[in-house]
């Protein structure tokens, strides 16, 4: 997992490699999985020559005895077999069917998720974001990509014409209702920079604040993508959405949003509500500052309990990802503590790794709904509970979160926006003083990375000085 976010740059320089040293004219982006879509989105905007990206789909549910099963279910299972004795052949068919074909985790993660978005901000062609992996209308809309790349050619349209500061706002407005992966808080950013335009973490929770939450799919809820697919996609959301967002933004068709939304009427369904019957008046995903965040941190707060949206208990702090799966599979975590991973950062990773293992232990154990996780890593998009992740600045780079100790009161407030470590100035002064970093030998890939990544605040892009 250190490498998948690495990868993301990876995958950049590398399309910028392809494209630049042979004098392509325009391109398509194939992809599906979390880091590769990001990956291409960066690509584009960084090298900015007509583009369309084609977007691989989610693959069908499983399904057993008419429920539907994936990898999240699939992960919880492993914990949930050994506290609750789930006979081993029904683990092995859970394994079995939660991923049954082809195409990107069937919920609302991360592939999915940047998918959508894509759709949203106008670089895929219209119902691209969530048409199914194995049905034939994704074999039309490839087909339409490399039809509509060619007039993008033609007209010159390029990507940073398409990827406006609006259009930024209008996928965000999407990701909040829909309840999107935290991830999403590092992409947009990050492919924001290339194409020059910034964007804060406080953006994010000025619209999730105004943006109603519609679609309340896995990890949140329990419907998956196929169920959005079938109510109309993601141009029904954005219908439904109008009133939100800048309808005159361009998309890869050459059209606008408001006429790829044309013909349209609002729909009150399970799976795409009404903005008058909305799951929450605020968006999914909430940035919390504080004493022990700084720069912020990042929630999914439509996978939060009720109950833990306001939490204050003693820390139980970890230096690794290893250190708390081990504790929690040991049962040593109590009901109502803090737990904080810290060192699992853009640098002190390094890579930044999902922390997906600890929460999936946790929802195993039934301690999801009882206990916060604070890391300064991130999760994966099928985390649930209240998972508090990026906390910035990360704890190799000196940030509070590296002087926490066992005991401390963490208060987390979610409502308000808040995360805060109550230990006084001077404790904590006398604390950096005697501070280490623990030691790591990394070499290689990960090496480049931790030199170079910036905080996640920032979206973790990687420093770049331009030749004087």
């Amino acid at each position: 997992m250190r490498y998948v976010l690495p990868s993301r740059d990876i995958i950049a320089d590398s399309i910028e490699v392809m494209i630049e040293s042979q004098c392509f004219d325009a391109w398509v982006g194939i992809g599906s999985c979390d880091k590769i879509v990001p990956g291409m989105l960066l690509a584009a905007t960084r090298l900015n020559i007509p583009f369309v990206m084609v977007t691989g789909g989610p693959m069908l549910p499983g399904i057993i005895d008419g429920q539907n099963y994936d990898s999240c279910i699939a992960y919880e299972t492993v914990t949930r077999s050994i506290t609750e004795k789930i006979p081993e052949e029904r683990v092995k068919l859970i394994e079995d069917t939660s991923s049954p074909g082809c195409g990107s985790c069937t919920g609302m993660f991360t592939a999915n998720s940047m998918a959508c978005l894509s759709e949203a901000a106008g670089l895929s062609v219209k119902g691209m974001g969530t048409s199914m992996a194995v049905h034939s209308k994704k074999y039309r809309l490839a087909r339409e990509s490399g039809w509509h790349v060619i007039e993008l050619f033609k007209k010159q349209l390029l990507p940073r014409d398409i990827f406006t500061s609006e259009a930024i706002g209008n996928a965000i407005v999407v990701d909040m209702a829909m309840g999107g992966s935290t991830n999403t808080v590092l992409h947009i950013p990050a492919i924001a920079h290339e194409a020059g335009i910034d964007v804060d973490l406080d953006l994010f929770d000025e619209i999730s604040n105004k943006t109603p939450y519609l679609c309340k799919f896995r990890p949140s809820g329990n419907l998956e993508m196929l169920d959005v697919e079938m109510a109309g996609g993601m141009p029904q959301v954005m219908y439904n959405l109008r009133d939100y967002l800048n309808l005159d933004c361009l998309t890869v068709e050459g059209s606008t949003v408001r006429e790829r939304i044309s013909g349209l009427h609002e729909v009150n369904t399970d799976a795409i509500r009404s903005v008058t019957n909305p799951h929450d008046k605020s968006g999914g995903i909430a940035i919390l500052k504080g004493n022990l965040a700084p720069e912020g941190s990042v929630v999914k707060k439509s996978a939060v309990t009720p109950s833990m949206l306001r939490h204050s208990g003693p820390a139980r702090v970890f230096n690794s990802m290893e250190e708390c799966q081990e504790a929690i599979m040991s049962d040593s975590i109590n009901p109502g503590e803090v737990i904080v991973i810290k060192y699992e950062g853009p640098k002190g990773g390094p890579g930044m790794r999902e922390m997906l293992g600890p929460t999936s232990m946790l929802a195993g154990k039934h301690l999801d709904d009882k206990c916060v996780l604070v890391t300064d890593g991130r999760f994966s998009g099928s985390t649930r509970g209240a998972s508090i992740g990026h906390v910035s600045p990360e704890a190799w780079a000196g940030g509070p979160i590296a002087f926490v100790e066992d005991g401390d009161t963490i208060e987390v407030n979610i409502p308000g926006r808040e995360l805060n470590l109550k230990v006084d100035e001077s404790t904590l002064k006398e604390r950096r003083k005697n501070w280490r970093r623990p030691e790591k030998k990394v070499g290689g890939v990960l090496a480049k990375y931790a030199t170079l990544v910036e905080s996640a605040s920032k979206g973790a892009v990687l420093k770049a000085r331009l030749l004087e």
